[in-house]
């Protein structure tokens, strides 16, 4: 069955979601689920991602991000965005420009959108404050 751009789109934003949230039940993770950060490997199965998520350290400092620009090329699904943390220097933000690719299959048995694979990269920078910030 074919899944929709919509669905598929809706699935990394349940990723990207989770991040501000730390509530993972939503993210739609295939069981195989691996994730490779800055080349990587930091994600060994949907259930381990869904546990740091939920729980890990590493995400507790994330404070918003900023609405994803997505675009489509076959099974993957691109976002590009901002993640704003809580961390200040100088009283500015600490925050990451964002690259995530996700393998989102655009064919399914189930016709349900599952996140197979997550490739990230991103570059940490001073946030100055602006309307742009969309989540928290």
């Amino acid at each position: 069955m074919v899944v929709s751009e919509e669905k598929r789109i809706a699935a990394a934003q349940a990723y990207i979601d989770a991040l501000v949230s730390h509530d993972a039940s939503a993210v739609p993770f295939a069981a195989g689920c691996t994730r490779i950060e800055q080349g990587i490997k930091n994600g060994f199965s949907g259930s381990h991602l869904r546990r740091g998520l939920n729980r890990g350290r590493q995400y507790r400092v994330i404070a918003a991000t900023t609405a994803p620009q997505y675009r489509i090329a076959g099974d993957e699904v691109h976002a590009a965005y901002d993640v704003l943390t809580k961390a200040t220097f100088a009283g500015r933000r600490i925050a990451t420009r964002v690259n995530e690719t996700f393998v989102i299959p655009a064919e399914s048995a189930s016709g349900q959108a599952q996140i197979h694979h997550i490739r990230v990269r991103f570059r940490p920078f001073i946030h100055h404050q602006s309307a742009r910030t969309s989540r928290t």
